[in-house]
């Protein structure tokens, strides 16, 4: 099992709940979107699976391990098997592109290794190749703040790809990117998961982008869920529902994307995506 989640809650110190009685599960190898409207709940919920954040209601495990009863140093090594892809990857702007991406084992790693690779990185190879399926091989030297916005989601993306996390958590990972290259980024991402039976779960404000590339669909609306369904079983009627409160226009990765009009016509998920 990749996490059980028992009517977790999250409420911050001001009293906001940020989610409220979320009961989810995932074996392992599922390929999960999270979708909703802004201020939902998705990134809390990858908060909380990602350990950023922990509970204040319910239970939750994540990797065979009840979070409440974990010491500190078993959460750092429960860390180093989730990889996550965030919005706006926190990468130091002088660091080098192949340092921020062998940064993806430096929990796998003993210390020496750890410190060693900041002065050579010790594995040229795997970084040039987790980079090229992005097409950032040629950037491999540079320093981060040379890159676009849409580089560095990308360098993201490779880096915990080279990680070989057991669970992947991607928030929002291809906001800044164009739809051909959000789709090929995203399809890499599935399919790295898919080779190697890890388990994803992507937040994604694109819901051509979920329907298309993801197997399973879970709604959230202001921190609960609205329903946990297979792709093409997810309704026009479910999908206006969800995002009633931002009118009645679905939002897609780009109005300019070639899909069809409406992503509700419900397309074969893994072949779509292909």
């Amino acid at each position: 099992m990749s996490f059980v989640l028992n009517g977790v809650g999250l409420t911050h110190a001001n009293g906001f709940v940020a989610l409220d009685e979320i009961t989810l599960r995932a074996e392992r190898g599922e390929q999960i979107a999270l979708i909703g409207p802004s201020g939902a709940g998705k990134t809390s919920l990858i908060s909380l699976l990602g350990t950023a954040l922990a509970p204040t209601a319910g239970q939750i495990s994540v990797l065979d391990f009840a979070l409440k009863t974990r010491s500190t140093v078993a959460l750092r090594k429960l860390r180093a098997r989730i990889g996550t892809v965030h919005q706006a990857p926190p990468l130091p702007g002088r660091q080098r592109v192949i340092t921020a991406v062998l940064a993806g084992r430096l929990g796998q790693w003993p210390a020496w290794k750890s410190l060693a690779s900041l002065f050579y990185p010790l594995d040229i190879a795997g970084a040039r190749a987790a980079l090229s399926r992005f097409d950032l091989a040629d950037k491999i030297f540079q320093r981060c703040d040379q890159l676009s916005g849409g580089q560095l989601q990308r360098v993201g993306i490779a880096r915990v790809l080279y990680q070989q996390a057991e669970l992947i958590l991607a928030d929002e990972p291809v906001s800044a990117l164009d739809p051909t290259l959000a789709l090929s980024s995203i399809q890499r991402l599935v399919d790295d998961a898919a080779s190697r039976r890890a388990t994803l779960v992507a937040s994604l404000h694109a819901v051509d982008l979920a329907l298309n590339c993801f197997p399973r669909i879970v709604g959230i609306k202001g921190g609960r869920i609205a329903f946990d369904l297979p792709a093409a079983a997810v309704s026009e009627a479910k999908l206006h529902a969800l995002y009633a409160s931002e009118g009645q226009t679905l939002p897609t990765h780009s109005s300019e994307q070639q899909v069809p009009p409406s992503p509700l016509s419900q397309p074969t998920p893994r072949t779509a995506c292909a």
